[in-house]
């Protein structure tokens, strides 16, 4: 059996759980931001959300969509889709005693791609900027799934 303190004195176990705080940092202020435009639009998805602004057929017309509202959901939703499966891969990469720096270098390009993506998508960048940044994280998740499947696992 594993002693937790030799988890917590691995270095590449170290930098995965620095670099998965870092992006679900990223991923949390992604609700933020979303609650943030909907209050500041005035622009709600559920009735009883819009009785702060009137009551009656006057909150109604806060019940509605917005495009800026809309990008900033997509965004968070792309990070929901792409996130979890880096953190659960990335973790079990991480416990399978991979080189320091071909683990940092993963970990580095997801996370640099996760936010690369969440900037050209609110501001919108013309594409491919989207793809290429959507690919590279997810390029990365494939890797560390493919080193894992093929050097550690029994199957």
């Amino acid at each position: 059996m594993v002693d937790l303190t030799q988890i917590m004195d691995d270095e590449v176990f170290m930098a995965f759980a620095s670099y998965a705080t870092i992006i679900l940092s990223k991923m949390m202020l992604m609700s933020a931001t979303t609650g943030f435009y909907r209050m500041t639009r005035k622009v709600f998805a559920n009735p009883e959300d819009c009785v702060t602004f009137g009551k009656g057929e006057n909150a109604k017309k806060y019940l509605r969509t917005d495009d800026r509202v809309e990008r900033v959901r997509r965004a968070h939703l792309n990070d929901l889709e792409n996130i979890v499966p880096f953190l659960g891969i990335g973790l079990l990469y991480s416990l399978s005693g991979p080189d320091l720096s071909t683990a940092i270098l993963h970990f580095r390009l997801f996370v640099g791609a996760r936010i690369y993506h969440t900037i050209s998508y609110l501001t919108p960048l013309p594409q491919p900027n989207r793809a290429l940044s959507f690919f590279i994280g997810y390029g990365v998740t494939l890797s560390m799934a493919y080193r894992l499947l093929k050097n550690k696992l029994y199957l």
